[in-house]
């Protein structure tokens, strides 16, 4: 089971997964462990990934970049409109509203949506992580900016669905960086002590994110965050392009934003110049050749001026710090330690304004670039059964407040309640009471509008229906749960209305029952009389439910629990009643809990017909893919092949072939070659392949020649060897040697036979073979040579490995007659024989003397 982190960038990707061996961020086709973030479409395929970045600037139009934050929006939404001037390629209204990416792919214009966009690079980084892995990857986590709304979250979970990928989990960036912060850190304060609070800070292409994180033994728990969705490396990017499309159209007479590929051109250079600032302080110089017109441009800048030009996006990064402080009532002393992470808090300037807030010097003791990555790693490694993990348990926070809205059965007034604050503990549950007599509708929306970096205010709406009165038109008690998922999502997960019937006096109740006395109206002490919630602050309890575990309950409330009815006390009751006349048995009731259906209306979501056909879009690209690639991978063998053996035929090869067959070989290859940059360029896949088998038809025998050359004579003389090694041992034994007197002479001639046969075909050939030319065939091969050496080896080799049989050793009494004796002498002679043995190398593995010795 395969164990994969995501993170999914605006400028680029990284992938980790989870060895035995630890987390470890696996590399691309490039051995490159950064990824682009980049789509390019051709004629015949698409390019994903690095092929696609070098693309970028050749085919602008049909390469896209920067989409990421195209999720979950409208076309017409206002971010969309500005980031749309400054694109290579066009953007479209597609049939939802959406933001569709027209582009020309297989000859024909295609719109696809940001949805599809992303999925594409999933399928490249899933590749990737199959490739390294050698498995499936299925489950997997993703990273997104702590910042993304419902719509923007539920937009990239569609992306990967369409790849087939199950997303365990959406984690924010941030949470990541702390999750891989803390789980190996051996140092931290017990869970009873006072926690240690790190605060992260990231800033990368496209967007600035800090959060407040407290640490204990075992826990991490996110305090706060804050962020600038439109502060990152990109603007800093964006104030050189603008300083030198000045300095150029004054230095030059040329515009540079006038042409889309120039100006590509630029950004590419400008982001090298802003690294190169980033480690000298000196004057870095801007070349570019050829830049347009034929004209090559130059220019310069050093830090300073960087720094002077940057001043105002310097000024931005207290903001969210500031808020960040503010959220979490902390003082600068507070904070025991301040980590960076993110490519763009290497610009020193950056660095010095973090450290400069926090009045102390920035750790950098994290990947800058990878930590996201290995944290959505770890997090699913924790929640995979295939990785056993340290229990490390991590508790989000809600980044935007959220409030529900709804109609009192009046029609004149609304209820709106604030279900989960800014900040609030996450994954986390809640359960509401309303008191209705027929269906009603729930709104939900972001509380503080101009805290939110999205135009549209509301999540959804949620219809609960099937609600109907009691039978004594008494109205019903609908419970509501409400949710905020670990994806970061707000839903309205499940609702049911409890219902009310008559018991039978002997009926014996179940645990499950809940029992309440007949007369019992619904509590009417609350402001809004439509809804009990589970909030200390409404007067009434209710069950608050965190990740399936109830939290500490309030203390009860006069009126009877919104969520537990409970039996009354039949001791209490009757010390009560005591002094009472008796009263007739009041009839109790069983209370059954009936699902109700939900009808929710979201802001943004695909649906299923329309996620269906894209997932089925995937499928057939990526098909079309695999086609092109087999069918590159076939001409790239055929131009290999010419090439290669071209350069041969004038090297190692060029003795192994006669002058008449060179001259028509060395035509054959050329004419290919011609045909391979003419009428070649693009044909089928099986017309490559024949035209290589054409080619091997006349090269296999000439590369077959030269490797015969040079195997045969080694293996000849390793066959050499083993004859002459045979004959002395036959040699030996008629010499009455000791070593080989026990060997039955009729087995031994056996093996003289069969060594006198084999040199005389050894002889032979090697005299028939010493006539022949290389460039012809020759008259044995090297794999008949090893058959023959296979073949003697069989016949000699179990004749005088025999071992050498044990005469002297004491024999042992049969156990029936009496005990075995041995005596000291008869143990010495056996490990004297054991040592002989062991000198004459002859020891076998059912000889009783052998004895195994540990050599170092």
């Amino acid at each position: 089971m395969a164990v994969v982190g995501f993170d999914l960038g605006s400028q680029s990707c990284y992938i980790a997964v989870a060895r035995a061996g630890g987390i470890e961020t696996v590399a691309n086709e490039f051995s490159d462990r950064c990824t682009p973030s980049v789509v390019s479409f051709g004629s015949k395929n698409r390019a994903i990934g690095v092929s696609a970045k070098n693309q970028q600037i050749t085919h602008a139009n049909n390469t896209v970049s920067n989409f990421k934050r195209f999720h979950g929006r409208a076309f017409n939404d206002p971010f969309i409109q500005k980031e749309k001037e400054s694109l290579s390629y066009d953007l479209v209204p597609m049939k939802n509203g959406g933001v569709g990416i027209k582009v020309m792919y297989m000859g024909e214009e295609h719109f696809f949506s940001v949805e599809q966009i992303t999925a594409m690079l999933l399928t490249k980084l899933k590749e990737t992580a199959e490739t390294n892995l050698k498995k499936p990857v299925t489950d997997c986590v993703i990273s997104v900016p702590s910042f993304f709304t419902d719509a923007e979250r539920r937009s990239v979970l569609d992306a990967a669905q369409i790849v087939g990928l199950n997303c365990l989990r959406l984690m924010n960036d941030m949470t990541a960086v702390a999750l891989n912060y803390g789980i190996y850190k051996q140092d931290l304060p017990a869970p009873e002590e006072k926690p240690r609070i790190v605060v992260f800070v990231d800033m990368g292409h496209s967007a600035f994110q800090v959060s407040a994180c407290a640490f204990n033994k075992g826990k991490l728990k996110v305090l706060g965050t804050a962020f600038d969705p439109f502060l990152g490396g990109r603007n800093f990017d964006e104030k050189l392009v603008d300083h030198f499309c000045v300095e150029i159209k004054a230095k030059y007479k040329l515009d540079p934003k006038s042409k889309i590929r120039a100006l590509l051109r630029l950004y590419q250079e400008c982001e090298k110049l802003k690294k190169l600032m980033s480690s000298n302080s000196t004057d870095i110089p801007l070349n570019i050749e050829c830049f347009m017109n034929d004209r090559d441009v130059a220019g310069k800048m050093n830090r300073s001026q960087f720094e002077e030009l940057c001043a105002e996006l310097l000024q931005r990064i207290e903001g969210p710090l500031h808020s960040l402080m503010e959220q979490t009532q902390f003082k600068v002393e507070d904070v025991n330690a301040v980590e960076i992470v993110g490519g763009a808090t290497r610009i020193p300037a950056v660095k010095e304004k973090i450290a400069k807030f926090f009045g102390k010097d920035v750790s950098t003791t994290l990947n800058a670039d990878e930590a996201v990555a290995r944290g959505c790693a770890l997090q699913c490694a924790i929640l995979s059964p295939a990785f056993k993990v340290r229990e490390f348990s991590v508790t989000d926070a809600v980044p935007f407040p959220i409030s529900l809205m709804w109609n009192t059965e009046a029609d004149d007034t609304e209820g709106v309640h604030e279900v989960f604050s800014r900040n609030h503990a996450a994954p986390f549950s809640k359960v509401l009471t309303f008191y209705r007599k027929g269906p009603f509708e729930l709104e939900a929306f972001y509380s503080d509008p101009n805290g939110v970096p999205y135009p549209e205010t509301k999540i959804g709406r949620y219809i609960v229906q099937n609600v109907a009165a009691q039978k004594d038109g008494e109205r019903s008690k609908v419970k509501v749960k409400v949710r905020f998922n670990t994806h970061g999502i707000f839903s309205v997960s499940t609702a049911s209305m409890v219902e009310q019937v008559k018991a039978e006096e002997n009926e014996d109740l179940s645990v499950e029952t809940e029992v309440v006395i007949v007369n019992q109206r619904p509590p009417e002490n609350s402001d809004d009389k439509n809804i009990q919630q589970d909030n200390n602050e409404a007067g009434t309890q209710s069950q608050v439910q965190t990740d399936g575990q109830p939290t500490p309950q309030s203390p009860p409330s006069p009126e009877p629990s919104s969520e537990e009815n409970k039996i009354p006390d039949a001791k209490k009751t009757n010390e009560k009643k005591s002094d009472q006349p008796p009263e007739a048995k009041k009839p109790k009731i069983k209370v059954k809990n009936v699902e109700l259906p939900i009808e929710a209306n979201l802001v943004w979501q695909l649906g299923k017909d329309l996620l269906n056909m894209y997932i089925k879009t995937e499928g057939k690209m990526i098909m079309q893919d695999k086609l092109e690639k087999e069918r590159n991978d076939a001409k790239n063998a055929v131009e290999e092949y010419v090439y290669e053996f071209r350069d041969k035929l004038s090297g190692p090869y060029q003795k192994f072939v006669c002058e008449e067959d060179l001259q028509k070989f060395s035509a054959f290859l050329t004419e290919i070659e011609d045909w391979l940059y003419e009428d070649g360029e693009d044909q089928a896949k099986q017309v490559y392949i024949d035209k290589l088998d054409d080619l091997k038809k006349l090269g296999t025998p000439i590369e077959m020649r030269y490797q015969e050359a040079e195997e045969r004579p080694r293996v000849l003389e390793e066959l050499g060897h083993r004859l002459q090694h045979y004959a002395k041992i036959a040699g030996e034994y008629r010499d009455k040697d000791e070593k080989y007197i026990h060997i039955d002479e009729s087995e031994m001639i056996e093996v003289e036979k069969c060594v006198k046969e084999m040199m005389e075909w050894m002889s032979n050939v090697m005299n028939a073979q010493a006539k022949m030319s290389l460039d012809q065939d020759p008259v044995v091969r090297a794999s008949e040579i090893k058959a023959k050496l296979k073949e003697l080896h069989s016949v000699c080799e179990p004749v005088v490995l025999q071992p050498k049989p044990n005469v002297d050793s004491p024999k042992e009494e049969n156990p029936l007659n009496g005990p075995s004796l041995h005596t000291n002498e008869g143990m010495e002679e056996d490990k004297n024989n054991a040592e002989i043995h062991q000198q004459n190398g002859d020891c076998h593995p059912n000889d009783k003397n052998t004895t195994s010795m540990d050599l170092d």
